[in-house]
């Protein structure tokens, strides 16, 4: 069983809820973190070549998706970082330039916001001087604008992050639309979720893409809101990551909304399976199942 420093509360407090973009599941009462786990795991069928090792061509031949062109930025499987399911009554589904999230009109959050960062995306010209927070037309209203914010105690935290939107104006300026963002401590936000937002720019550079769904985790409890809109406040958040190349390897991690020093990020990696149980959203499921199951119960960092 996987250590979990972070998730150190009462079971009781962690039966989670789930979030309108669930990809369909309804709801459903999660096991408590950090509990034993009930389900039983089935082995996954090897996807392989003729070494017998998982690869990028194997799996986009299981899915029939197309080879990636040899220029750099090609979308290799289109939809690839789409969470399963269509979105519920409460929720708005936003495509972006760089990202699609999934907006929750009720939490006035996005329950997921998902991306494809290549490598030739991971730096550009753009810079983030000058542009600011912006309410989201494309939301109902009442909306949500910066001024929710304000004297709040919580940043205007990015899901995907302008760091990943460097190669195009229009993508860096639809990275702070109000519907990307979520109330986020500002230690986390400054301090370790950056960490990982780099990391994931260095995995990209590294292994030419990778697929990423980050989003808030709200626990079943009553939640603190913000401004006038009574944006809802998270109490974690998560991240999943998803490479093909040399793997295919996904990996996850899950964040307290909540100042914490002296972590590293080894010590919020989570399976994909645990995100997913946590969350209620399954994840990457344009993979072939045996291979989907294959990655989505490893949680190694020495495999990235």
């Amino acid at each position: 069983m996987m250590k979990r420093t972070i998730w150190t509360v009462p079971a009781v407090a962690l039966l989670l809820t789930l979030s309108a973009c669930d990809a369909g599941r309804g709801k459903t009462h999660l096991p408590p973190l950090g509990g034993e786990r009930n389900e039983t795991v089935m082995p996954a069928r090897d996807v392989e070549n003729r070494e017998g090792e998982w690869t990028e061509e194997a799996v986009r031949e299981r899915k029939a998706v197309p080879a990636p062109a040899e220029a750099a930025g090609t979308v290799a499987s289109e939809g690839m970082e789409i969470p399963a399911g269509k979105a519920g009554a409460a929720s708005l589904l936003l495509h972006r330039e760089g990202y699609t999230a999934c907006y929750n009109t009720e939490t006035r959050v996005p329950d997921w916001v998902a991306w494809h960062l290549t490598a030739s995306h991971t730096d550009g010209p753009v810079q983030r001087k000058g542009i600011s927070f912006h309410e989201d037309e494309d939301a109902p209203l009442p909306r949500v604008d910066t001024y929710d914010y304000s004297r709040s105690g919580f940043d205007r935290g990015h899901m995907c992050p302008a760091g990943d939107n460097r190669w195009s104006q229009l993508a860096m300026e639809q990275s702070f639309l109000m519907t990307n963002v979520c109330p986020q401590n500002h230690a986390l936000n400054s301090g370790m979720w950056n960490t990982i937002e780099e990391q994931c720019r260095a995995w990209a550079e590294r292994y030419g893409d990778v697929y990423i769904v980050c989003g808030p985790v709200f626990l079943n409890q009553r939640h603190k809101t913000i401004g006038k809109h009574k944006v809802m406040v998270p109490e974690a958040f998560f991240k999943v990551v998803l490479r093909l190349k040399d793997g295919p390897e996904a990996i996850g991690f899950i964040c307290r909304n909540s100042t914490a020093k002296g972590h590293k990020k080894t010590d919020y990696v989570n399976s994909v399976d645990d995100v997913e149980r946590i969350t209620g959203i399954d994840f990457f499921p344009q993979l072939p199942d045996d291979v989907e199951q294959r990655v989505e119960r490893d949680a190694d960092m020495s495999r990235w």
